[in-house]
């Protein structure tokens, strides 16, 4: 099982991922929707279109903009759609199933 982790909290995990360009793409039902928030932070990847992204909280602790999606990539990052990414911390751990 693969896990997205954050101050000892599970946000996401998955027998597996989707790996580009280093990262682990999670599956977008995978996520503990609970710790999730949309942010107002979007950024254009020129391959794979416009990402948007989530804050994570987890009791009083916030990490702003810890998730990217890409809800309409282009044709070739379709594999990706809606599957969330993570950076400011979050840890991604364990192996595929």
């Amino acid at each position: 099982m693969i896990r997205a982790v954050w101050n000892g909290v599970v946000l996401a995990e998955t027998p597996r991922t989707i790996r580009l360009e280093g990262n682990h793409y999670f599956p977008p039902e995978s996520l503990h929707r609970q710790y999730f928030g949309e942010s107002r932070k979007k950024s254009l990847c020129p391959w794979k279109g416009l990402a948007r992204y989530y804050t994570v909280t987890v009791g009083d602790m916030v990490n702003p903009d810890a998730g990217w999606y890409y809800p309409n990539p282009t044709p070739p990052a379709r594999r990706i759609e809606n599957h969330v990414a993570f950076g400011n911390g979050v840890e991604v751990v364990g192996e595929p199933e």
